[in-house]
């Protein structure tokens, strides 16, 4: 520990190295902002697969000011998401990112980094009182960018890999099942399912009411409403309707103040054979295992997002974004599921099958 008073000792090269990390983490976080301007004016649309543009070429097919435009393309390039040609001062977006800015939809994540910047003053005030911020007290981008960023990764996993993991859960959605997607937010996963299994019934449920208002209007428009019900419903007194084949939890078990709590209504809620499917983001048990790049999202975002929001609910059990495997198995176990494994699994995320 360093003396009061006394000048710190340290390695220069140690300092510098850390100066010039620190140098990219400033550009990559006010970058994050001029995605979010390129995603809402459509800059990057534009640009996928039109070829080398002018300022004023890209400025013209968006309507907007060539100078603001100009500034924007050359961060854009400083940055990598752009290729510049200096011979003919024109700007292109290489396939390869149009296809992550247009397709992917990886602008979402950026729309959360901008929610947490604006909701910055009450995690700050959270950080001093130890009391939670619920979901629905963050900025409304945050819950847009999130259904937007996880949306490609369900339709990329969800059918093709994760149900099909599930002992006897495709056969029996095939057959006409019944599902209840708890938390299921603007409800990208309930939606995907439905139109894979159009004989079974599926059921959405969230405590934020605004989100599930979003979800039917996106059900509607998708002719699915006969299909689908998304109802206003905390995950510890969501409606059992006869009992569910399959219960799903898409990233949201580590954001409820009561998991075990939440698991144990869940298990009220299955039938004798049905199947509880936990998506959770990927883990290791121990914060060493962690400290990665994925990690590092993770753990900032459970600091800003998940474990402000379970510390605003009843018990505040804060598993945080990274609890791991043997934490999720604990809190299935604890609420009397006899059955627990891990089913699948990609660089992002952990899929664990529960069984009564």
């Amino acid at each position: 520990m360093a003396t009061p008073g006394k000048a710190l000792e340290f390695d220069e090269s140690k300092l510098n190295a850390f100066m010039e990390k620190a140098v990219m983490d400033m550009g990559a976080a006010i970058h994050a902002t001029l995605v979010v301007v390129g995603d809402k004016l459509g800059l990057y649309k534009a640009m996928a697969g039109a070829g080398w543009l002018t300022p004023a070429e890209l400025a013209a097919r968006t309507s907007t000011a060539e100078r603001y435009v100009r500034e924007w393309l050359n961060a854009n390039a400083a940055s990598g998401y752009v290729t510049y040609d200096p011979a003919t001062q024109r700007y292109q977006l290489p396939p390869e990112q149009a296809f992550a800015l247009t397709v992917q939809d990886l602008p979402g994540a950026f729309h959360i980094i901008s929610s947490c910047f604006k909701d910055e003053p009450k995690i700050t005030q959270a950080f001093r009182t130890g009391e939670g911020v619920g979901w629905h007290e963050h900025d409304a981008n945050l819950f847009f960018g999130t259904e937007r960023f996880f949306r490609p990764n369900y339709e990329n996993n969800l059918l093709s890999s994760w149900i099909p993991a599930l002992d006897g859960a495709g056969e029996k959605l095939a057959a006409g099942g019944t599902v209840a997607d708890v938390g299921c937010g603007h409800g990208a996963s309930t939606i995907i399912m439905a139109r894979a299994f159009p004989k079974s019934r599926f059921f959405g449920f969230d405590y934020h009411s605004g989100s599930i208002e979003y979800a039917r209007h996106l059900a509607g428009r998708d002719g699915l409403l006969d299909q689908i019900t998304f109802e206003v419903a905390s995950s510890k007194s969501y409606p059992a309707n006869g009992g569910y084949d399959l219960v799903t939890f898409f990233d949201c078990l580590h954001d409820m103040g009561d998991p075990t709590g939440a698991a144990r209504h869940v298990l009220s809620t299955l039938k004798p054979e049905g199947t509880w499917m936990i998506v959770e983001p990927f883990a290791g048990d121990r914060p060493e295992q962690n400290h990665n790049p994925v990690g590092r999202i993770y753990y900032s975002a459970s600091t800003m997002i998940c474990t402000p929001a379970s510390l605003a609910q009843e018990v505040g059990a804060a598993l945080g974004a990274q609890a791991g495997e043997e934490r999720i198995r604990n809190v299935v176990t604890a609420a009397g599921f006899t059955r627990f494994r891990r089913a699948a699994e990609t660089p992002f995320n952990l899929v664990f099958e529960a069984r009564p």
